[in-house]
């Protein structure tokens, strides 16, 4: 499959801005006790720090479904559904060890948290077995999920009811005890797999020529923008907490814009997706030292992902000791990613924003040199799973 350099660029863009939100999760003084788009603690800053970071997942999600469609018009049906669905069961795999253990640093893995990497493992299982439907039905599958999930909690069930019991965990949040471990949803996967079905059918717009594609594009973002806009005034449907005017028109603006990601809401694909689709016409055929610097990590997304988390991680520990932690003060398997419980901890958000910077900073090098692997060692097979 020949690559696509504004998908790789758009991919490469989230990717920075990831990490940005990792370093806060992680080392923010504030990040463990309070959330920051909780409008009577946060601060405009903290708040968009967090906010610009939502579009990381959704487009993660869409050009994963983006980037099957476009493998799979080489390839017999048969072949792409077999390395979708292997590909899934090792991202889902990947979560539960590998990223698993960069979140939480818990040889113990007394947390198993489902998020990211294993929803588009999840998604990419079901994709497979829906290969053989047309794109435009799949895309009208995807469309239904995104538009109609909000419709669920509306809907009475008994407190024992089985089909909520079987609904919750794909459709909402959730938390298991199982003896002294947890499992979490954290990304239930049918909301997310509605973005990725939908990012499967806008496959085909890459078939058509590059000024048309991005015209369009940029139709289908303004379009997704304008009705945020227009569902987020009405306030009635879209997103479970709707607005609410704030003591001041600032804070207003941030409860307009304060949209739900777990789940994500219709109204949280609007926004987040219609901005990605904004990105991607103007990535066409851009062509700077900003978006070859973007296109580096693009190429390399789930090594990048790994590799960011951990050094991000071994960051977080050196700053404990640094301030005074002992290694026996660790809380490894509290779900606080090592920092002590009831002591303050982490840094200032200017100092978070300094740290991002160097985090994508260091791993260029690596990523350039390891795209360049990839690129070189075709024959290599086991390089499509990374």
């Amino acid at each position: 499959m020949k690559r696509l350099n504004s998908i790789d660029i758009v991919r490469g863009i989230v990717m920075i801005i990831m990490a940005l939100d990792h370093v806060r999760d992680l080392i923010h003084v504030n990040s463990i006790t309070q959330s920051p788009i909780d409008l009577k603690t946060t601060t405009p800053i903290l708040f968009f720090t967090r906010w610009i970071t939502h579009l990381c997942a959704p487009t993660f999600v869409f050009l994963a479904g983006t980037s099957v469609y476009l493998s799979s018009k080489n390839s017999e049906i048969s072949e792409t559904r077999s390395f979708v669905i292997k590909r899934g069961i090792w991202l889902i795999i990947v979560e539960f060890t590998l990223v698993n253990l960069a979140l939480w640093f818990d040889l113990g893995f007394h947390i198993f948290i489902f998020e990211v990497i294993a929803t588009i493992g999840f998604g990419f299982i079901i994709l497979g077995l829906l290969l053989k439907l047309k794109p435009t039905t799949i895309g009208i599958i995807g469309l239904v999920i995104i538009f109609c999930h909000n419709l669920l909690p509306l809907i009475h069930f008994g407190q024992d009811s089985v089909i909520k019991n079987i609904l919750m965990p794909l459709f909402g949040s959730a938390a298991y005890p199982l003896g002294n471990m947890a499992f979490i949803i954290g990304y239930p996967p049918i909301p997310w797999l509605g973005i990725m079905l939908v990012g499967f059918a806008t496959g085909k717009f890459f078939d058509l020529d590059s000024e048309i594609r991005k015209k369009r594009f940029l139709q289908i973002g303004i379009g997704s923008l304008a009705l945020f806009v227009i569902l987020r005034l009405i306030n009635v449907y879209g997103d479970p907490v709707p607005w609410t005017y704030q003591t001041d028109a600032v804070y207003t603006f941030l409860s307009f814009f304060n949209v739900t990601k777990y789940p994500p809401s219709l109204l949280f694909d609007l926004a987040t997706l219609g901005i990605m689709f904004l990105m991607l016409a103007f990535a066409e055929n851009a062509k700077n030292k900003f978006t070859d610097i973007a296109n580096v990590y693009g190429r390399v997304p789930l090594f990048y992902f790994v590799v960011h988390l951990y050094l991000i991680h071994f960051i977080l520990l050196i700053i404990l000791f640094l301030q005074g932690f002992s290694f026996s003060a660790f809380e490894f398997a509290s779900g606080t990613f090592g920092r002590p419980k009831n002591a303050v901890s982490g840094l200032d958000l200017w100092a978070i924003y300094l740290i991002w910077i160097g985090v994508f900073a260091v791993l260029f090098l690596p990523c350039r040199w390891y795209g360049k692997y990839k690129s070189e060692h075709k024959e290599k097979t086991w390089l499509r799973y990374l």
